[in-house]
């Protein structure tokens, strides 16, 4: 669909056709009560016996069942018609406020959709605009505009393909049996709703294109959504927290329904992910109406199990940090030890600038090494390293109010994964970058991270065994690597120092924590600042 058939196209003519459908749906249903009441059931009440009776039972059962069949058929129509065209108006809608707002903002569009601030006239052009912000607000209106002009395509092919289908039943008579009739009412794809989830974007698609779907859905469809189908949105970078964190409490209690102790041997974290749902779902009910709020920005039952929990609101926080764990981190962890670790930052981060608002996330979006073996394999940490950069570009598109101040941050193994993430042009989010416990980063220097050498931090504990091991190229706590180091609580030879950074009870030793805590407010210049190696 084009964008001129997407804009001027008056759908609301596909609403009138539904309405006939359903008369006509309705027209069927009282010619068969009448043909049931007047000829049906007289004739099966009466005492009628013989040959003929014999031959004319099968025949009135089967005209009984193609009314029956054609008015189940019809009704399907109308309503494939009038959700079909429930979707096409909310693309519609969706693509003519991205065009007010391209006029508004000063932006020429072509008659394909394209966007390009470069084309805007000089008359709408002030030496004052910031040419990086024009672009980018041409770049989200041109997401936009793509998005709702895919989701109207998606739909209108959907559309009709259910259409040729119950076409085809008319031609060869099909439609007139009631079992194909009743196979097609009970067929999810054939479902009316699943017109609307036809605009649902990819999931290949961009936290960008996302925001620019879920904020062209009116109230009452996102509610249908996070209620009918949370796992569409639970987990979708680029919808708001909010609306995640309630879709993952619906989509909670049904994964932990859904699997059972010693279940299918086909999914050998079954188990494990079961334990992990139920920690969640305790944690959530430890802190329901505590503050800061607990929101779950994502669960699910891929590979290990998938779980991301935040002390705080990332969509309005003035800084926004997001911790990976490494070797051991199950799911169970991100509402046990995890989130405790989460909660010591958000803590912390107060501690540092009571005037700024925090929210401090635990991410678990890959499979984490679960033994020492699994942690030489570098593919662990590559394969979350799109998800990880997906998650931050998300929080960067729905935050309000200015950009916030974010930090990510990498424990033992998942250090290496957020180091991966931050190299590279594109790079993270992110305007800091905190390295503890790490036994490298595949990264030779700070300054490979998009963050630059002065926006990475590391703390590595003197007895903390696995910083010194140097697995992944050069040791991050060392000279030559060119990161700001900092002060932690130097460990005991027990072991326990490599999972001791985030201890903040009153007995702790804060160092570690309260330096973690002025990285993440955006105070890293008061840093205790420790030699490297």
């Amino acid at each position: 669909m084009d964008l001129a058939t997407l804009r001027d196209t008056d759908f609301t003519l596909l609403h009138g056709t539904a309405d006939a459908y359903e008369r006509l749906r309705g027209d069927f249903g009282r010619h068969l009560e009448n043909w049931r009441d007047g000829v049906e059931q007289r004739l099966t009440a009466a005492d009628w016996t013989g040959p003929a009776a014999d031959a004319a039972a099968p025949a009135l059962r089967r005209t009984t069942g193609g009314l029956t069949a054609a008015r189940t058929e019809l009704g399907q129509i109308g309503q494939a018609l009038r959700t079909g065209a429930d979707a096409l108006v909310l693309a519609q809608s969706a693509l003519r406020k991205a065009l007010e707002d391209v006029r508004a903002a000063g932006i020429a569009v072509d008659e394909h959709g394209a966007v390009d601030p470069a084309t805007a006239s000089p008359a709408d052009r002030h030496d004052s605009v910031d040419e990086g912000a024009r672009a980018r607000t041409a770049e989200a209106l041109a997401a936009r505009i793509g998005t709702a002009l895919t989701e109207a395509d998606t739909v209108d092919r959907a559309l009709a393909a259910r259409l040729r289908h119950y076409t085809a039943r008319a031609r060869d008579g099909t439609g007139l049996d009631p079992h194909r009739a009743l196979g097609d009412r009970l067929d999810l794809g054939l479902a009316p709703d699943n017109l609307l989830l036809g605009s649902v974007p990819a999931d290949g698609a961009s936290p960008v294109e996302v925001n620019a779907w879920w904020n062209a859905l009116p109230a009452d469809r996102q509610r249908w959504l996070i209620e009918e189908h949370p796992d569409l949105v639970g987990d979708r970078d680029g919808v708001p927290a909010a609306a995640r964190d309630r879709a993952n409490r619906i989509l909670l209690p049904r994964l932990i329904a859904g699997h059972r102790p010693g279940g299918p041997s086909s999914d050998p974290y079954g188990d494990l992910k079961l334990s992990g749902y139920r920690g969640i779902a305790e944690r959530l009910r430890r802190t329901d109406g505590t503050d800061p709020p607990v929101l779950l920005l994502g669960v699910g039952g891929r590979g290990q199990g998938r779980g991301i929990i935040s002390f705080g609101d990332p969509d309005t926080a003035d800084d926004v940090t997001t911790l990976v764990g490494g070797l051991g981190t199950t799911l169970r962890r991100i509402g046990g030890g995890d989130a405790d670790r989460a909660k010591a930052v958000y803590d912390a981060a107060r501690r540092a600038d009571p005037t700024r608002s925090t929210a401090s996330i635990a991410w678990l979006g890959y499979d984490a090494p679960l033994t020492f073996p699994e942690a030489g394999d570098r593919s662990r940490a590559r394969g979350g390293v799109d998800a990880y950069r997906r998650f931050l570009d998300g929080q960067r598109v729905t935050h309000r109010g200015p950009p916030a101040h974010v930090t990510a941050q990498g424990h033992s193994f998942g250090s290496l994964l957020v180091g991966l993430a931050a190299r590279g042009p594109a790079g993270i989010a992110a305007d800091d970058v905190i390295l503890v416990g790490s036994p490298g980063t595949d990264a030779s220097h700070a300054s490979e991270f998009s963050v630059g050498a002065d926006h990475t931090y590391v703390g590595a504990a003197a007895w903390d065994h696995v910083s010194h091991l140097g697995w992944y190229a050069r040791d991050p706590a060392g000279a030559d690597f060119g990161a700001r180091r900092f002060v932690v609580d130097g460990g005991s030879p027990d072991f326990t120092a490599h999972s001791s950074y985030w201890d903040d009870g009153p007995a702790d030793d804060h160092t570690s924590i309260d330096n973690i805590g002025r990285i993440v407010s955006g105070h890293g210049d008061r840093i205790s600042p420790d030699d490297p190696r």
